[in-house]
């Protein structure tokens, strides 16, 4: 990835060729501190719970105790561990809808900076919960960490998708699913009880994503703010103008283009009276039912892909399979790996690679692997190379996960929705990923009981159910200006994005 001086050159349709804007030093910047400093702090806190529960337990049963002279039975210790994962879940839900308004009233970069304060909150009471002897500083911890990670994945694409020129969308766009790829990688990883996922170190274990917290927080308040919010909400025409010549870093004359389409579509917000989004407003316009079905279908399907099932059943294939309890947590992480290579070279997919294309072949090898681990696992001890089937499904399910159900479902409602409606229909996108997940969380288990391998059964039949929505449904949106994408879905089910010509 090179960083341009903002000029590249790029063939008109009357054969001339016309500058346009490159990977500039302010997106290169934008796009490592919300990464470094958001979506991966989303990332660690949903990997770092996992291993150290072991650890955790014992002190938040010695809590219970000191306060209230209770002892909790193991069923009794178990739901409040579930309650102290799982409210992390319903702070993400609450936070991505919070996230629409404050993306609105204090900007895109305002949202995110007030994000960050609140991982910091939650980071230092995980740091000081064990000096505290307090269960309940962990809990609120949990919960304004949830609360952080709603906002960051509703306002991070949304913000960097703003500052990109066209043809970089999707390679920001995929900034956030690689931050928080690194994250579960780097929480797996700290957490091993060789690291601090032991008794000693616990609380450092839980709050380590501080230090790149910190570090890029003290970035952000150089960051710009997003041109298209200054320019089409906050009406602050010089501001903008002078916003997205730093960012292109090229003089104001050379972006006549670039300003008179934020003109255009603010003269037709006004004719339309479009200044005024809610969530309300959003659920009942018809024009926006299916571009916001797509997004929440989207985003939920990344937890109904049994994403968290898989990496739940890894240890159990790889324990089969006769590697060692350190080998387990390696391959474990190895899955990990997989996962984040797909999300770092998920940048140059989309950069070059149509929607449609990556995400119709992300969900047809999801549902075949899907498929694969289901026989597999149903049948691991039948025959000695059934494990080795499982861990070659294992592997292939995450490859197939992360080359588009994993990026893409966070930055579609960007270019699927206008600068107007799009806050709250990425809110919207984003609680339905919250609550899929939650969901998932709440009842995989009774799957788990009663169904076993079976369940990867269901989780591939909404794979290809998505795949034919997205199959009949979904427009390609790369290159396209999201005006005229907008039109191609304001009929709702009767919308036939791919035969309407656009104009």
């Amino acid at each position: 990835m090179k960083v341009s001086d903002g000029k590249q050159l790029q063939v008109s349709i009357d054969g001339k060729s016309k500058p346009t804007a490159g990977w500039t030093k302010i997106l290169l910047l934008a796009g490592f501190s919300t990464t470094v400093g958001g979506s991966l702090a989303v990332g660690y806190n949903i990997g770092v719970v996992n291993a150290p529960a072991v650890v955790i337990k014992p002190f938040c049963n010695q809590s219970i105790y000191d306060r209230y002279g209770v002892v909790l039975s193991v069923s009794q210790l178990d739901l409040l561990w579930s309650s102290i994962v799982s409210i992390f879940l319903i702070g993400g839900a609450v936070g991505s809808l919070g996230g629409s308004c404050i993306a609105d009233s204090l900007g895109r970069r305002g949202g995110l900076m007030i994000s960050q304060l609140l991982g910091l909150v939650g980071g230092l009471l995980f740091l000081f919960s064990e000096v505290l002897r307090s269960v309940e500083t962990l809990c609120l911890g949990r919960l304004l960490v949830g609360l952080s990670a709603g906002m960051i994945t509703g306002i991070m694409p949304m913000y960097l998708m703003e500052l990109s020129p066209l043809h970089l969308r999707g390679s920001m766009g995929v900034l956030c699913p690689l931050g928080v790829c690194t994250g579960v990688l780097l929480g797996q990883i700290i957490s091993l009880p060789g690291i601090l996922g032991n008794e000693r170190y616990w609380n450092l274990c839980l709050s380590f994503f501080l230090l790149p917290l910190v570090l890029c927080s003290l970035i952000f308040p150089f960051l710009p703010e997003s041109p298209k919010y200054l320019f089409l909400i906050r009406k602050n025409y010089q501001g903008a103008s002078k916003g997205l010549a730093r960012i292109r870093n090229v003089p104001l004359s050379e972006l006549e283009d670039e300003i008179q389409e934020l003109r255009d579509e603010q003269q037709a917000r006004e004719t339309l009276k479009n200044d005024d989004w809610s969530i309300g407003r959003v659920l009942r316009d018809r024009k926006l039912f299916l571009p916001l079905m797509l997004v929440c279908a989207l985003q939920s399907g990344q937890q109904f892909s049994g994403i968290n099932a898989v990496f739940y059943y890894s240890v159990t294939i790889y324990k089969t399979a006769g590697l060692s309890e350190s080998g387990q947590m390696l391959g474990t992480i190895a899955a990990g790996v997989c996962n984040l290579f797909m999300a770092a070279i998920s940048i140059r997919i989309m950069e070059k690679c149509n929607r449609r294309w990556i995400i119709q072949l992300s969900l047809a090898s999801t549902a075949f692997f899907l498929f694969l681990l289901a026989v597999a696992v149903q049948f691991l001890k039948v025959a000695t190379w059934m494990p080795y089937l499982s861990i070659v499904g294992v592997l292939g399910f995450v490859l197939s996960y992360g080359l588009g159900l994993g990026p893409i479902p966070y930055f579609i409602a960007s270019e699927l929705f206008e600068v107007g409606p799009r806050p709250p229909a990425m809110a919207l996108g984003s609680m339905a990923n919250w609550g899929g997940n939650f969901f998932i969380g709440l009842f995989f288990p009774l799957m788990n009981r009663h169904l076993g391998a079976v369940s990867f059964v269901i989780f591939a039949v909404w794979m290809v159910f998505l795949f034919f929505l997205v199959r009949i449904y979904l427009p390609e949106t790369r290159g396209k200006d999201v005006a005229q994408v907008a039109l191609l879905c304001q009929d709702g089910l009767s919308s036939k994005p791919l035969s309407s010509p656009v104009t």
